[in-house]
């Protein structure tokens, strides 16, 4: 059963960073509306007769988001029979489930009635925190027999808080990136690392969408700086944990290469490659993140039994 559950898991994992990534694709490519106004069929035909590559883009996305839905929910059902006495694996079943029907129930609901930019902006969020828990879970799994195990490691309090902070402060980052992409905001700035290089403090000239983009790459540089930080304090706090020391070196190159496609969106106008890879990555550093935040709680209550 085990080894059922670990090949399921990774299925499952892969099958959501598809459906993340095709999110993205959907949007960078506008073809939100490439099956009309018509959910889940396209244009209300089993088998759709005018063909258009903005039809296969969604069609091709809803046909993924199902079949990897599919997959989840028989993921959630065995672990949380296998695996229910491991502590979070019934909350991170829950969440793998429930954030992925969400994601697809507010991507309906676009089609079908239309939503707002800022709403629409939560839907890759959505999508974010359905894949981290499901990745979550997967190394729960293999977990289990010891092949991956971090069980021994403490975190000290004030570590923990960083932790979360920056969790939570990064899901507020890539809010607003959707948000640059949902309202077109990718391409008003025509420099970089300001909006304008040659007058970089004029603020006062923006408009409502160079402020959107500008608003997104400071919070961006922020959490960068704020890594870098973290990288530093993890090195000298946890030299002997190779899961604290190699997984915040990991961070600190995820988040260098975020930051430089960042920039290439700009200087590559929109490259769709690129585009698709800045999504890539962030979804692997907030996954990672999010262990960090799992590896927290278990610190915490170690601390609370002790007292």
């Amino acid at each position: 059963m085990i080894k059922l559950l670990k090949w399921l898991s990774v299925l499952s994992s892969l099958g959501m960073l598809f459906v993340l990534i095709g999110g993205a694709l959907v949007t960078k490519t506008e073809s939100g509306m490439g099956c009309g106004k018509s959910w889940p069929l396209c244009h209300g035909e089993i088998i759709p007769s005018n063909i258009t590559m903005e039809l296969v883009i969604e069609l091709s996305h809803r046909l993924v988001s199902g079949g990897v839905g599919f997959l989840v929910l028989l993921l959630s059902i065995l672990a949380w029979r296998k695996l229910g006495h491991v502590r979070e694996t019934k909350l991170l079943s829950f969440l793998s489930l429930f954030f992925l029907v969400l994601q697809g129930l507010i991507g309906a609901a676009a089609v079908k009635w239309g939503q707002s930019d800022f709403v629409l902006a939560m839907h890759f969020g959505i999508s974010l925190i359905s894949f981290a828990s499901i990745f979550l879970l997967t190394l729960l799994i293999f977990e289990v027999d010891q092949k991956f195990d971090a069980t021994s490691l403490y975190i000290k309090r004030k570590h923990r808080k960083g932790f979360y902070a920056l969790t939570i402060y990064t899901l507020m980052v890539v809010y607003t990136g959707a948000l640059v992409r949902h309202v077109n905001a990718s391409l008003v700035c025509g420099g970089w690392p300001f909006c304008n290089n040659e007058y970089p403090l004029k603020f006062g000239y923006f408009n409502f969408l160079q402020w959107v983009q500008m608003g997104h790459r400071l919070a961006a540089g922020l959490i960068f700086v704020w890594v870098i930080i973290q990288f530093v304090i993890i090195r000298k706090s946890y030299s002997h944990s190779k899961i604290m020391s190699g997984g915040w070196s990991i961070a600190l190159l995820l988040i260098t290469i975020q930051v430089i496609l960042g920039a290439m969106i700009v200087f590559t106008s929109l490259n769709l490659f690129v585009a698709l890879l800045h999504a890539l990555v962030i979804a692997c550093f907030f996954s990672l993140l999010c262990y960090y935040v799992l590896l927290s709680s278990r610190s915490a209550r170690a601390d609370k039994r002790d007292r």
